[in-house]
């Protein structure tokens, strides 16, 4: 993993970090594995925008990935390490002793001719996936489950992880990259190790440009806006906006709209930090 800073021969690469790829291993997606991604511009059934900021961008293809992990005790090879526009991890493909082949979210440090597997009883090393039930206290895990056969829906994203804290009854407890402590069915599945590409964090777009090319559009302030469009517009000059809040006038900035009624809050043991 690295990072490269471009030299500013012009001033959208002035300040640019961009990612090494070091770790990826081919610029060829497995044809078997693609799907069609329709883009909607943020417009509804009738054409009426519902979503706001959103549109353009370059065309992608989606890479149908196996979250659920549900092949089990069939070694898999590592065949390449690839980049997915879809996410900011990096994907591995995976080539199954059956000749099945399915796209992993890939974890730090996993090589191309690696062999991985999944299942009820596997060995704890990198990229094996198990159910949190078999996996030892204090384990580095990603891609976790919520509920069993779901798929994996916590810990994906690039450079995140969570730890296995304890285990008691048919409960297993967690420690995710929020920071919350949360009860999870121990016949949930995770992956071993860290998420890969954690220099993510680290890169620098360079110019608005590069926004546009995601899809994503120019955002205006709603300290600009008139009264009408929002609650903090309106006012003479440059106000300040009165209190933060939403387009809907909910407030921002540390207010808690989670339901104290909400079923699974007796599952959580501890709150994420503020």
């Amino acid at each position: 993993m690295s990072v490269r800073k471009l030299k500013p021969i012009t001033p959208g690469q002035r300040f640019r970090v961009v990612n090494g790829f070091d770790a990826i291993t081919t610029d060829k997606p497995e044809k078997s594995l693609l799907a069609p991604k329709k883009k909607s511009g943020g417009r509804n059934s009738q054409g009426k925008m519902t979503m706001r900021y959103l549109g353009g961008g370059h065309k992608k293809r989606y890479r149908i990935i196996d979250f659920k992990r549900n092949k089990a005790n069939v070694p898999a090879e590592v065949m390449s390490i690839e980049y997915d526009p879809n996410r900011t991890a990096f994907i591995a493909l995976l080539n199954y002793e059956d000749g099945e082949k399915r796209y992993m979210v890939a974890p730090n440090g996993l090589q191309v001719g690696q062999t991985v597997v999944s299942g009820e009883v596997v060995p704890t090393e990198i990229g094996n996936a198990m159910p949190l039930a078999n996996i030892p206290l204090g384990t580095i895990i990603s891609c976790v489950e919520l509920r069993p056969g779901q798929g994996a829906v916590m810990a994906r994203s690039a450079g995140t992880f969570a730890q296995l804290m304890a285990k008691e009854g048919k409960y297993a407890t967690i420690k995710l990259p929020s920071g919350e402590t949360r009860m999870i069915l121990s016949a949930c599945m995770a992956t071993i190790g860290v998420v890969s590409n954690s220099d993510h964090q680290l890169m620098v777009s360079g110019k608005a440009g590069r926004s546009r090319w995601l899809g994503r559009r120019p955002r205006t302030r709603p300290v600009v806006m008139n009264p009408v469009d929002h609650p903090m517009g309106g006012g003479e000059g440059r106000s300040s906006g009165g209190h933060p809040r939403s387009r809907k006038g909910i407030p921002a900035k540390g207010y808690r709209t989670r339901s104290k009624t909400k079923a699974s809050n007796k599952y959580i043991v501890e709150r994420r930090k503020k």
